[in-house]
């Protein structure tokens, strides 16, 4: 019952705190979605999470998904559910109208996927790249591939996979090696293989539609080489095309997603986007992919947590301090901190998420030219934040939260332990979190000598901050402008601190977050995670700065010794 629980907690967060519904009704698309009617939509989403996917949960995992000569079949439930789900329009939610969706601001959409991977993560991840397919379809492909995927794809009624990495490769898209061979009808023949493609052949839907990155005949080598194909596994005449999917991997989690090694044997594929431009139409389906897995941070920390609270509520073990008889385990301090601590994260990650996708909106849909500015710097800044510290928490948070059940929590029958298996993968697909620390600091930050972050940390909107606060975000802007005179005698210091920087970076954004939280809450329900955080959360930002600037200085001091040695 994950997603009903939850519908309180985001109604108040997106309505009192965020003020979303004024905020969307602001841009022409949205002006006649009001609250009432995102209300409705999410209670009906809340509905069919509960009804039709979380029952399928364990389900899934303990069936898994079985491979038999090429083809794949899915746990038992899973198609009907998935026929469902994109037969009521679920997916369509933020798809444009004209394409087949239902045009509603991209912040409902997000809410319903974080519903679904909490209630189901292994169900979800078949429809969980939907969105960024239709992104990349529409704006990259040609007029005749648009007529003929874009509103299958919009509508959900086919599924998408990313097909980039290969097993020689991981994550260096340089070193891609699949080909493209242009053909006299514009087609292209597409030769090569790929490993770890979620949903990469299935019994969902009729039909698959693959993005492939491939290099053509006379491409330059490395990343700039790359092109992207649109390659389905049924064509356009009925046929099935020269697609192979020869086997699915076994996994430490997600056993009810099928992860596929697949095999392209002069597969036919048409080109989308510009020649040797793949890279540019891909990461408009990576960026969308990043903020959904951030997302299914949250929905599977909530799931945990859920879990944990309502065992801990009616577990008694021990006497808690001062207590005269066994007291439930949730009067333990200890067992509060854990809570109350993972709620923290909970309530400020999704404010961050759903202000993030409001602002995706912002940057698509207003008139005015600053306001997009602004929301594209948060996008760009932010996106990488929230995919790797929040799918981070998502797993050390599950895993803080099957502590709560002792001896309990790693046997199945409480289901604890298959949230945080499944979570694990979310810190490596869409780009390890190494790989997103780097993408922050190096190629966003450092790209412009920090201006771009100081701008968005003092322009942050909202209630002002405590004086701590203030602090916190001084610091950060201080030790960004020291990194940035440091990185140019050291090419090595921005990788061996990214990591430190971007959970600096995270733990400001999610104190301004609770700011925000704090001015619209009261009652015990905001009060106890907002004093965890305060207690528990925030007090690492002065340890990841102290690293920081510890390696600094360490940099200057060896870049001083050289000059005077010379």
């Amino acid at each position: 019952m994950q997603a009903r629980q939850a519908l309180a907690d985001i109604q108040h967060l997106l309505t009192h705190v965020l003020q979303a519904p004024s905020r969307w009704q602001a841009l022409a698309p949205f002006a006649d979605t009001d609250g009432e009617l995102a209300a409705q939509v999410l209670d009906e989403a809340a509905k069919f999470v509960d009804s039709a996917i979380a029952p399928l949960q364990r389900t899934g995992d303990e069936e898994g998904c079985r491979f038999d000569a090429g083809k794949v079949h899915t746990p038992a439930g899973f198609r009907d559910a998935y026929q469902a789900f994109w037969q009521a329009g679920w997916p369509s939610l933020s798809c444009a109208p004209e394409d087949g969706g239902q045009g509603l601001p991209a912040v409902l959409e997000c809410v319903l996927f974080e519903w679904l991977a909490g209630a189901n993560h292994g169900w979800t991840m078949a429809p969980g790249l939907l969105h960024g397919a239709y992104e990349c379809i529409k704006h990259h492909a040609s007029d005749e591939l648009k007529a003929q995927y874009l509103e299958k794809v919009a509508t959900g009624e086919w599924l998408a996979t990313m097909c980039l990495t290969e097993a020689h490769a991981g994550s260096d898209l340089g070193m891609v090696r699949t080909r493209g061979v242009p053909q006299p009808d514009g087609s292209a023949r597409v030769n090569g293989s790929k490993i770890f493609i979620s949903g990469g052949e299935h019994d969902l839907t009729d039909n698959i539609v693959h993005l492939v990155l491939a290099r053509l005949p006379d491409a330059p080598a490395g990343p700039k080489g790359l092109s992207l194909f649109l390659v389905p596994k049924v064509l356009q005449d009925g046929s099935r095309n020269a697609v192979v999917c020869e086997r699915i991997e076994e996994k430490m989690g997600l056993h009810g997603s099928p992860t596929c090694v697949m095999r392209f044997d002069d597969a036919t594929g048409w080109l989308v986007g510009e020649p040797n431009k793949g890279l540019n139409a891909m990461f408009v389906m990576m960026n969308a992919a990043r903020l959904h897995v951030g997302l299914q941070g949250i929905g599977l920390l909530e799931a945990a947590w859920q879990k944990a609270s309502a065992y801990a509520a009616e577990r008694r073990q021990m006497r808690a301090p001062g207590a005269k008889d066994t007291s439930l385990i949730h009067d333990h301090p200890a067992i509060r901190r854990i809570l109350h601590t993972q709620r923290a994260w909970i309530d400020g990650g999704r404010v961050l998420a759903y202000h993030t996708a409001l602002q995706l909106d912002v940057a698509k849909h207003s008139t005015d030219a600053g306001e997009r500015a602004a929301a594209q710097r948060w996008c760009a800044l932010v996106t990488p934040v929230l995919k790797a510290a929040l799918t981070e928490q998502g797993f050390h948070g599950a895993s803080a939260c099957l502590q709560v059940f002792g001896g309990h929590g790693y046997v199945r029958e409480w289901g604890i332990e298959q949230i945080v298996r499944d979570a694990r993968v979310a810190m490596i697909y869409e780009g390890t979190n190494e790989i997103q620390a780097i993408d922050l600091l190096v190629r966003k930050v450092l790209a412009d000598g920090g201006q771009g972050l100081a701008t968005l940390l003092t322009t942050l909107p909202g209630t002002a901050p405590s004086p701590a606060a203030s602090a916190r975000r001084h610091a950060l802007v201080e030790i960004t402008q020291t990194l940035a005179i440091a990185a140019q005698s050291d090419a090595e210091l921005p990788y061996w601190v990214a990591d430190d920087y971007l959970r600096a970076v995270a733990l400001v954004l999610l104190d301004w977050a609770w700011c925000q939280i704090g001015a619209a809450s009261h009652g015990e329900r905001w009060n106890a995670p907002a004093q965890a955080l305060t207690q528990w959360v925030l007090p690492e930002f002065d340890m990841r700065a102290a690293i920081l600037r510890q390696r600094i200085a360490q940099s200057l001091e060896i870049k001083n010794k050289l000059a005077a040695s010379a």
